[in-house]
C-alpha cells in the first residue's frame, strides 16, 4: 500500500471529508467535493440559525410562560373550586341526625338532599310513623329530619329514616325534661300485664302500674279493666329513668300529679288569708276532725 496523505474533518452532519489525496491510486479528491456538496445543505441551515439565534429562544421562551401561565390558571380555579362551601359534601356515618330537602316522593320511598355527594333514599318502612294527614301533607322542597341508617348502599345513595330521626329528636328532649325535672303529657295507648304503655313522638315509654293513681288495688281483673279503661287517655307524666343505649323509658304519673299539687298547694298557701270565706269538699273524716280539700 503507498503512503498517502488525508486530513479528516468532522462537519456538523457528522460525516467525514477527505481532503485531496491518493489511496491505492484512487483519487479521493472526487468524493471530497461531493461530500463536501452533499455537507453544504446542513452547514446553511447551520449558519441560519446561527443568524437567528435570538428568534428561537424568544419563541421558547414565550411558549414556556404560556404554559406556565394556563397552569397558574387552573390551579387557580381548582382553589376556588376546593375553597367554595357550595361544594363542600358531607362525610356520613351511621347515627347522624340532619335536615334534608326532598326532592321526590312516591309510594316506595321519598328521595332528599341531605349535603351528600348524591341524594338520600327514606324507603317506605323507614318513615311508617308517619299518619296518613302527614304523609300527605308532604311535598318536594320541604325540609325533614333523617338518621343516617346506612352512609352508601351499592348503589351509592345513603339509606336514612323518618322514623328514627324522630326517635331520636324525642330522646334527646325527654333527656332534657328529666334533667329539668320538668311534667310532660303523654297518651296511654295500650296496657300489659304490668302497667300502660305511651308514645312520645315515636319514643315507647312504660308507666308501672304502682305508678298510676286511677289503678286500684285489688285482684288482677280489677286492675285490668282500670288500665283498659285509660286507653286513649292523656296523663302526666314524669321521667324516672332513662336509658337511650337500652331503649329504656320508665315514667311515673303518680309523681308528677303528686307535683302538681304540691305546686298547687305553695300557691294556694300564699293566696289564703285569715277570715277568708271558701268553699271546700270533705276528703275524709277522722275522731279529731275532718279533711277539707278547698282546691
Amino acid at each position: 500500500m503507498s503512503p498517502f496523505a488525508v486530513d479528516i474533518e468532522r462537519e456538523a452532519c457528522g460525516m467525514f471529508v477527505f481532503s485531496e489525496g491518493h489511496m491505492d491510486g484512487i483519487d479521493v479528491s472526487e468524493r471530497t467535493n461531493e461530500a463536501t456538496a452533499g455537507a453544504a445543505p446542513s452547514a446553511n441551515g447551520a449558519a441560519e440559525e446561527a443568524a437567528n439565534p435570538a428568534v428561537s429562544g424568544e419563541t421558547i421562551a414565550e411558549a414556556a410562560t404560556a404554559i406556565d401561565d394556563a397552569e397558574l390558571d387552573a390551579a387557580s380555579l381548582m382553589e376556588q373550586f376546593l375553597n367554595d362551601p357550595s361544594h363542600d359534601y358531607k362525610s356520613l356515618k351511621y347515627g347522624d341526625v340532619m335536615d334534608g330537602v326532598i326532592m321526590h316522593l312516591d309510594r316506595e320511598e321519598i328521595l332528599v338532599d341531605i349535603g351528600s355527594k348524591s341524594e338520600g333514599i327514606v324507603p317506605s318502612r323507614e318513615y311508617s310513623s308517619l299518619t296518613s294527614e302527614e304523609k300527605q301533607a308532604l311535598n318536594v322542597g320541604d325540609t325533614i329530619l333523617v338518621f343516617v341508617v346506612q352512609p352508601e348502599n351499592q348503589e351509592g345513595h345513603a339509606v336514612v329514616s323518618i322514623d328514627r330521626a324522630r326517635q331520636e329528636k324525642s330522646w334527646r328532649r325527654l333527656q332534657e325534661l328529666h334533667e329539668a325535672n320538668e311534667v310532660i303529657e303523654a297518651e296511654v295507648t295500650n296496657y300489659n300485664k304490668g302497667g300502660l304503655l305511651v308514645n312520645l313522638d315515636g319514643v315507647r315509654g312504660f308507666v308501672p302500674a304502682s305508678q298510676v293513681t286511677e289503678i286500684r288495688g285489688g285482684d288482677e281483673a280489677s286492675k285490668q279493666a282500670d288500665m283498659a279503661r285509660l286507653i286513649g287517655t292523656s296523663l302526666p307524666l314524669k321521667v324516672i329513668e332513662i336509658n337511650r343505649h337500652r331503649n329504656r323509658l320508665i315514667l311515673s304519673e303518680r309523681q308528677a300529679v303528686q307535683e302538681r299539687r304540691d305546686v298547687m298547694k305553695e300557691r294556694l298557701i300564699e293566696e289564703l288569708s285569715e277570715g277568708e270565706v271558701r268553699k271546700g269538699r270533705v276528703s275524709s273524716i277522722c275522731d279529731f276532725g275532718a279533711f277539707v280539700d278547698i282546691g
